[in-house]
């Protein structure tokens, strides 16, 4: 068990003392808290605003942040280590407070497609239609005929436009290449308001589920007026066979009880950090199984084909409103596909597998994975919040 990711010396970026941090907490008999990460403490943001999504909705909030920490209007609530070793699920005092995901009233959007890597590997679930014992043949026939020629094209470019129509001649055009390298990206719900889970907690599979994958990413904490406030890692967990079977149950392949993770915290932009910096990032990935499986990769956002402010003004703009803005997931680097249980087979997750995803800017975000009807059931959403909010007198 991965228990180093949860102190602070791993769950944080590599320059924590001067990061703005931000998240929310689970305070027993008080509910959820907006807190900032300051001096190995966690102080309470209440006064600021009472959501994560009011908080990026002010005009300089990371100076806001830093006003309430000098003048004490924003105290100390708790230790950082102490909540951090606490928001392991498997080990967790429900007596004291954890980490919950980072933010609250966002809608939670995703982008699919847009890394050449996961690309092929979306057209190769599709021709696989779900099994993952064919799917190393048709990777092998894939890249015989389109090797690397996707890197460097620009989605929705002419040169894009004259790929498509070879492709179409050798039959293997697919609608995932239609997403990949067309004008138009795909932008999609992954969860629920409030239904993505933080570090530490367990998060769920389909247990009809025989193909499945970890899909890490960076996700950007944008508000409702399209401006990118801020980073935080996620856990776009995904079911292989299902949306290979159809592309028409990625709903049933995406959404799953606790099937979105995003944390530890979000790394709001200032001085030392900003979108050059999300370009630039690099993400890992863990994977530790209880059957003694061990698994590394990484790949820098640099290798996305479409910037990240493209698919924030995909997502939000004159023809999609999110008042209460959105975390977009800007797309999985990389599908892992080392074989797990014998040649050709692939990788799939195992119950028990636990898994972090990381980055030197935004830290480590650690989850075990069970099925989905295993995760402790969801039941705080957007009503149970305002009735809590109003109770506590900040509405």
């Amino acid at each position: 068990m991965p228990t180093a990711t949860f102190t602070s010396q791993q769950a944080l970026p590599s320059d924590a003392e001067r990061a703005t941090l931000i998240g929310r907490l689970w305070q027993p008999d008080v509910g959820p808290v907006v807190v900032a990460v300051h001096q190995g403490q966690l102080h309470d943001l209440s006064r600021i605003a009472p959501t994560v999504s009011q908080l990026l909705e002010l005009d300089v909030p990371v100076g806001k942040i830093r006003h309430a920490l000098k003048d004490g209007s924003a105290p100390a609530i708790a230790s950082l280590d102490a909540v951090l070793a606490n928001s392991d699920e498997t080990l967790r005092d429900t007596e004291t407070p954890w980490l919950l995901a980072a933010c609250d009233l966002q809608a939670i959007k995703a982008s699919g497609v847009t890394f050449v890597a996961s690309l092929l590997e979306r057209v190769i679930e599709e021709q696989a239609r779900g099994d993952a014992a064919k799917a190393e043949a048709i990777r092998a026939g894939l890249s015989s005929v389109l090797g690397d020629n996707l890197a460097g094209i620009v989605p929705g470019s002419p040169e894009a436009a004259k790929v498509k129509e070879v492709l179409i001649a050798q039959g293997v055009w697919s609608q995932y290449l239609e997403v990949g390298i067309g004008p138009d990206a795909e932008i999609f719900t992954k969860a629920p308001v409030l239904s993505a889970v933080g570090t530490g907690a367990d998060v769920g599979i389909h247990e009809g589920s025989v193909w499945n994958n970890p899909e890490p990413e960076v996700v950007l904490a944008v508000n409702s007026q399209g401006h990118v406030r801020g980073a935080a890692l996620g856990n776009d967990v995904n079911l292989r066979d299902f949306e290979g079977r159809s592309a028409l149950l990625l709903g049933k392949a995406k959404d799953n009880n606790a099937s979105c993770a995003i944390g530890p915290f979000i790394r709001l932009f200032d001085e030392h950090f900003h979108i050059a910096d999300v370009r630039q990032t690099t993400v890992g990935l863990q994977v530790t199984g209880p059957d003694g499986f061990e698994m590394e990769g990484s790949s820098s956002l640099a290798k996305i084909s479409r910037d990240p402010l493209n698919l924030v003004s995909q997502a939000i703009g004159r023809h999609h409103d999110y008042p209460d803005g959105l975390m977009l997931f800007l797309g999985t680097m990389f599908a892992p596909t080392q074989d797990r249980h014998g040649p050709g087979q692939g990788f799939t997750h195992m119950v028990g597998d636990w898994v972090t995803v990381s980055a030197p800017e935004l830290g480590a975000l650690t989850n075990r994975v069970v099925h989905s009807q295993q995760a402790e059931r969801w039941t705080f959403g957007i009503g149970a919040l305002m009735r809590n909010l109003a109770k506590r007198g900040l509405l």
